[in-house]
């Protein structure tokens, strides 16, 4: 049998709004609400957010026919305002989120370690996603 390849998954974006706005609609649990899920006929409709180094989070990510919901939640590992924050999720996966100011704009890069269950290029698409939601956000929270 083949081990699978649990190497980290890298997915990024280039938002364009300046490292605090990019910083805040992140980590507010009123912005990530509007943005942590992968498709339109998902929502996330709870969100809590203890952001400093020791704290942790809880997004609720839901089906909107109501079929299917989970909790996706962690503890923060190092968090450096406006550059960096790194987190371990409840299965022991580490997280990190790099925030890198362009002019007038925001690389952000996350970089995780993949579950084992399904395909990584299907973690890959599903978290892109997101950053997707989270950029589009972003940038008409200005």
């Amino acid at each position: 049998m083949e081990t699978p390849d649990l190497s980290p998954i890298t997915v990024e974006t280039v938002v364009n709004v300046p490292v605090e706005k990019a910083w805040e609609v992140f980590t507010e649990p009123e912005h990530i609400k509007n943005w942590a899920f992968a498709s339109d006929d998902w929502h996330a409709p709870y969100s809590e957010n203890d952001l400093r180094t020791g704290g942790k989070f809880k997004n609720t990510m839901a089906a909107k026919d109501g079929s299917f919901s989970f909790d996706f939640e962690g503890t923060y590992t190092n968090v450096e305002t406006h550059r960096l924050i790194e987190y371990t999720l409840g299965d022991g996966r580490k997280v990190s989120v790099v925030f890198e100011p362009q002019e007038n704009a925001t690389k952000v890069t996350e970089t995780f370690d993949p579950e084992s269950t399904n395909p990584c290029e299907m973690q890959q698409g599903g978290w892109q996603a997101i950053l997707n939601n989270y950029k589009k956000q972003a940038e008409a929270s200005l």
